[in-house]
């Protein structure tokens, strides 16, 4: 009898190339269970209009009902590191001011109570011994207790204790301070799902900021977050990657409703190269443009670039460390979105964050933020932030001082196409993304958990069942 072939059903289709699953085989080594663990789920293929990204309206309702609801981090805990440093995180129309007390870290709403100016200027970071208006000088201690009112004689209904300072939810991880306007919300931990399991070796809380950039740009912070969020656009915009990157070989995972991850391999070559590729040309393909150690690269017959580009990379970590490290773990992009907006590319090497949000409160203006996290020198503390780098959108990442420049490339390539997408969606009549089904479920996912957040009537629980 013939073989009967069972017909795919949607989202089962992976690349005829290999799975990422395969390859972790095929490099013979026992991965860890975070990068052996799959999660994928199809959820749906309709439309996604394109009114999400343009409407004002519905940027509106995104403000009230899901910015001031999710968790997000401001800063790194060494923002912050003394008693009366502070860090002023905005978002839209709102402003909080994170400080360091003595008995830990508090937010407050960066407005006073007396006719609502801001108590600290807006993206702004320094130290103060107490939170003063620079209007008439009304004044709160670091923990949010009211201090000091100029002319207090004539003010006899202004009561201390009504007059505290109101508060948001401030948790940490990972070395990154969160902050969340909603007393309701989950605790951070819940809402990071299985995150915090899945860093545990990048060891984040012990790094220190090496870099941090900030960019402006001319889209929806969904355009600009949307395209971390996948690696389908490899072969056009990054072509110079596709002979060291596996492209459509990545693996997608949908966690619970906050929390989705990408896996996109290296060492490997993309099935959409139309060229046979030697080993020692996906060596030094990624060593290329300063990206990676600076030492010359060579392939031995019998083994492959990944193993040799591992043990490269490995000569940077303790005995320990290296001994139980695999090639996954040290060459391959983890990337996790924290919804709404936070991304966290971990390794053992150089961890990446990113953060987008939108700017100057419009729906076409977003700023997109990377933090490049290294470790500690052995016997040293932690060094004190670098100043951010702000980029205008006609600036090129190449500007940035330490910036490799086979990042600063990809980098360019993928924010100088987002203004076109946003452009685009004004320009089209036909009005909707169409997605794939499974290279692009992190797109699907991330706008199905806003959903539940719209739809939920300020006060009430959102409900996340079944996603």
């Amino acid at each position: 009898m013939g073989k009967i072939e069972r017909e795919i059903r949607p989202g089962e289709a992976r690349s005829p190339a290999m799975t990422y699953q395969h390859l972790l085989e095929r490099d013979g080594e026992r991965p860890p269970g975070t990068l052996a663990d799959e999660s994928y789920r199809f959820l749906g293929d309709e439309d996604i209009p394109f009114a999400r990204y343009t409407d004002r309206a519905f940027y509106d309702l995104e403000m009230e009902r899901m910015w001031t609801r999710t968790w997000q981090w401001v800063c790194r805990e060494e923002h912050i590191a003394d008693v009366g440093d502070y860090y002023v995180y905005d978002i839209g129309k709102h402003s909080i001011v994170v400080v360091r007390t003595k008995e830990g870290i508090k937010g407050y709403p960066n407005s006073c109570l007396h006719r609502g100016t801001k108590l600290k200027p807006s993206h702004s970071e320094g130290w103060c011994e107490q939170l003063r208006c620079p209007f008439h000088g009304w004044t709160w201690t670091l923990e949010g207790e009211l201090a000091q009112v100029p002319s207090r004689w004539d003010l006899p209904h202004v009561v201390d204790e009504a007059f505290r300072l109101p508060e948001v939810r401030i948790a940490t991880w990972g070395g990154f301070v969160f902050m969340n306007m909603d007393p309701k919300a989950p605790d951070l931990l819940d809402y990071l799902d299985v995150l915090p399991d899945h860093a545990e070796r990048s060891r984040l809380e012990d790094r220190e900021v090496a870099l941090h950039l900030q960019k402006e740009l001319d889209c929806n912070w969904k355009v600009a977050s949307e395209a971390f969020l996948e690696a389908y656009h490899v072969r056009e915009t990054h072509p110079q990657l596709l002979i060291a990157n596996g492209g459509e070989v990545g693996q997608y995972d949908v966690y619970g409703p906050h929390l989705n991850r990408v896996i996109s391999p290296n060492g490997i070559t993309s099935p959409d190269l139309p060229r046979s590729v030697t080993e020692q040309e996906r060596a030094e393909a990624m060593l290329s443009g300063n990206s990676g150690p600076g030492e010359p690269v060579h392939v031995p017959e019998g083994m492959t670039a990944r193993q040799v580009m591992a043990d490269i990379y490995r000569k940077g970590l303790s005995a320990e460390d290296a001994a139980a490290t695999t090639a996954g773990e040290l060459l391959d992009t983890n990337g996790y979105l924290v919804f709404p907006a936070s991304h966290f590319f971990l390794g053992l090497v150089l961890p990446i964050a990113y953060r987008i949000r939108p700017l100057d409160d419009r729906v076409d203006r977003a700023l997109f933020e990377v933090i490049v996290l290294r470790k500690v020198k052995p016997g040293e503390a932690k060094a004190p932030p670098p100043e951010p780098v702000r980029l205008k959108v006609e600036d090129s990442y190449a500007e940035v001082p330490g910036m490799s420049p086979s990042f600063a490339q990809v980098m360019d390539q993928d924010t100088s196409i987002m203004a076109w997408q946003q452009e685009g969606f004004s320009a089209s009549r036909k009005g909707e993304a169409t997605l794939s089904n499974y290279q692009e479920v992190r797109i699907r996912h991330a706008h199905m958990t806003l959903d539940r957040y719209l739809a939920a009537q300020p006060g009430e629980p959102v409900d996340f069942s079944g996603l």
